[in-house]
């Protein structure tokens, strides 16, 4: 089949940031210069012309920014996320005549011969427009011959030049056209004078005037690139924070269950240690049927609380607070204490019930039947969750379903909550989530979502391109160098970084990785280092990590004994003798050293670099002149040794020009030069480098005037 214009020669392809063919959007933040890339190329020599389309999805025409070449036919244009939501781009390209009728002419002139010009002809200078040789050079009659022919071929260049004049004034308007117009006809006047011998021509525009022209290209037969791509600008937080979770009924004093209002009174402590998201279990009524007792028992004593993710009770469902916590003029405060504080409260919504919940009693549909009448509970055989119903997305009801589900955001949001993690969204329909997001987004496009998704790549994936803002990663299982190093970057380079934002979690109150089932300071030290610096976003379940709650529930388990899941637990967190063993300071180094440092706050320039130890991981961050350089020991019980292998192209640092590096944990301050350097790093003191690196320019004067000392 023949195309509708077969004279567009231009072919547009490889656009990049394009996620799954423009099915969804990819993922950028309010402030980003937002690079597109694209493969632009056609048939022939001809030069091309490319521009970028972009535009908010509110606006009704398009704004532009020009294409420049990379080479081998790659291009590359930008411009600036001013705007959170939705955003489309796309782009244009064609065969550029006049572009390429410039690159011809210069070659045409400089065939002409060796001739000296006595003067460059210029639009805006009296004719003739040509110039003779210098006064003393000589030209044999066969070089003058060739000149004369030379001349005529550039003569009969500005007749084609005047006609591309012509069109490009026609397409302007005002002054510009008549500008246009007239360096035409200056044009024809120049090559309707025939050259005599020894006479060459010059260059015959200013620099004006093919700026002119260019700024009215010919696009009768420009190609459009096949779609409007989308893009989504959330605010910065969506890329940069730092969790904090905690159950605010451990909060209590003398075994009482917390409360919000004590929540509030905790938050200036969890703001001092540099955290700017709160995460709290869900805050709901919870169910008296099949409650849980300590340590996941199906048997519940008088007085336990049970889990707070079995939803639901005659006190109310996913839009009502546990009376223990208190009632809606608490949680007023305590979002209001937190904004204050410049953090944010992130409610989790878990999208399952108990046998108590509303939803029960008046939407049966919603939930699975077994044969014999019953409601099927949640399983993982062998395992059984009594306590819990989990939600049809097959139900015939389904589209009302929807409706609630969604409903119970937008009511917290109206409540002033801004950030959600969703507890297993991959057990979920995900078209359900595809929608719901975006009908959230409409309204408020400042709203975070978190996936607590430990599933499979492609359904972690799959949630991300369909909305999720962030999600949980395979990072508490990956220890090793080699592991960390492939997962790492699998997850912060294109394709995977354009739709996926990883939140990193040393430990969360479903898991408690083997490695930290031993209470090794260094090793709860180099989890929680390697969580806040390989990622932009990373999270703690803090008390227990702080505190090294180290015991699992049975022998081969990653579930912690006596669980907050299941019961109140008061840790004491202001007690001097609990202070003292309490991990918690690191949290404030790093979290400092993360807000001082914008390299520390974007995933898109990690690199590793070798070193020349299977038990030392070396990685850095470089934003400008932030640079940022990570030497860790994955070795918690022995010093190891070894030399790297700097990138220096990727630190910006001349390779045989010195620069300093100064350890924010010790504040030592060390000269090094080059990509060869030696390290040494005892966990029992100190389990990282944490370098601020400083090119020899940079550091000059302060380290002259701090005495910074050499050493390998």
């Amino acid at each position: 089949m023949k195309p509708n214009e077969g004279r567009s020669r231009v072919i547009i392809e490889e656009v990049s940031p394009e996620v799954d063919g423009g099915r969804y959007a990819a993922k950028r933040v309010l402030g980003d210069t937002v690079a597109v890339t694209a493969a632009i190329f056609g048939d022939g020599h001809d030069h091309l012309g490319a521009r970028l389309l972009y535009r908010r999805e509110d606006e009704k025409t398009w704004r532009y920014a020009p294409f420049a070449e990379l080479g081998n036919d790659l291009w590359k244009a930008e411009f600036t996320a001013d705007t959170l939501g939705q955003w489309r781009f796309t782009i244009q390209a064609w065969v550029d005549h006049f572009d390429t009728w410039i690159h011809d002419l210069h070659k045409r002139i400089a065939a002409q011969g060796t001739a000296d010009a006595a003067h460059a002809t210029n639009l805006n200078e009296p004719l003739p427009g040509t110039s003779t040789p210098t006064s003393g050079t000589s030209t044999s009659s066969t070089a003058s011959a060739a000149l004369s022919t030379a001349a005529a071929d550039v003569a009969l260049a500005f007749r084609s030049g005047a006609i591309l004049l012509d069109k490009a004034s026609s397409r302007a308007t005002g002054e510009d056209a008549k500008t246009l117009k007239s360096a035409a006809g200056r044009l024809r006047v120049i090559a309707e004078r025939a050259p005599e011998n020894g006479v060459r021509y010059d260059f015959p525009l200013d620099d004006a005037t093919v700026a002119l022209a260019m700024r009215y290209p010919d696009l009768s037969f420009m190609t459009t690139y096949s779609r409007e791509v989308p893009l989504w600008v959330d605010r910065k937080r969506a890329e940069f924070s730092s969790w904090y979770e905690f159950f605010p009924r451990s909060l209590g004093k003398n075994g009482a269950h917390g409360t919000l209002r004590e929540v509030a009174a905790y938050l200036p402590q969890v703001a001092a240690m540099g955290f700017d998201v709160v995460y709290m279990p869900p805050i709901h009524p919870i169910g008296h049927a099949f409650r849980k007792g300590k340590n996941n028992s199906t048997v519940a004593e008088p007085g336990d609380v049970g889990s707070p993710w079995a939803i639901g009770s005659a006190d109310g469902g996913h839009k009502a607070i546990l009376r223990e916590l208190g009632n809606f003029a608490d949680f007023d405060y305590l979002v209001q204490t937190a904004q204050g504080l410049g953090i944010d409260i992130a409610l989790d919504i878990a999208f399952q019930c108990s046998p108590d919940h509303p939803w029960v009693k008046q939407h049966p549909d919603w939930f699975s039947i077994r044969p014999d009448g019953s409601i099927q509970y949640a399983e993982n055989p062998p395992k059984k969750y009594q306590d819990i119903y989990p939600i049809n997305f097959e139900s015939s009801d389904w589209q009302a379903l929807w409706q609630e589900l969604y409903s119970v955001f937008a009511f917290w949001v109206d409540k002033g909550v801004r950030v959600f993690r969703v507890d297993n969204p991959h057990t979920k329909a995900l078209p359900f989530w595809e929608w719901c997001i975006a009908e959230v987004h409409k309204t408020h496009p400042e709203v975070i979502f978190l996936a607590e998704a430990f599933t499979r790549p492609h359904v972690m994936y799959s949630l991300a391109k369909g909305g999720y803002t962030q999600s949980y990663t395979y990072f508490s299982w990956r220890n090793t160098k080699a592991e960390l190093t492939e997962y790492l970057e699998e997850i912060t380079q294109p394709p995977v970084s354009d739709f996926f934002r990883p939140n990193l979690w040393p430990n969360t109150p479903d898991i408690l990785p083997k490695p930290l089932q031993v209470p090794n300071p260094a090793l709860y030290s180099q989890r929680i280092i390697l969580a806040a610096t390989l990622g932009a976003s990373y999270g703690v379940y803090g008390p227990a990590f702080e505190l090294m709650e180290h015991e699992p529930a049975k022998p081969g388990a990653e579930e912690y004994l006596n669980s907050e899941k299941y019961q109140i637990r008061q840790w004491n967190l202001d007690d001097p003798a609990v202070k003292a063993k309490s991990l918690a300071p690191i949290y404030t180094v790093l979290n400092t050293l993360r807000r001082e440092h914008p390299a520390l706050q974007t995933n898109s320039t990690l690199r590793f670099h070798p070193i020349s130890n299977d038990n030392l991981l070396c990685y850095s961050k470089r934003l400008g002149d932030d640079i940022v350089l990570c030497i860790v020991n994955l070795d918690p019980d022995a010093v190891q040794t070894g030399f790297t292998t700097l990138d220096v192209l990727a630190l910006g640092v001349d390779s045989g020009a010195p620069y300093t590096v100064e350890d924010v944990l010790t504040g030592s301050t060390y000269m090094w030069q080059g990509a060869r350097n030696y390290v040494s790093l005892d966990p029992a003191k100190q389990p990282a480098h944490l370098f601020i690196l400083r090119r020899q320019t940079q550091a000059k004067q302060q380290d002259s005037e701090a005495g910074v000392p050499t050493a390998r």
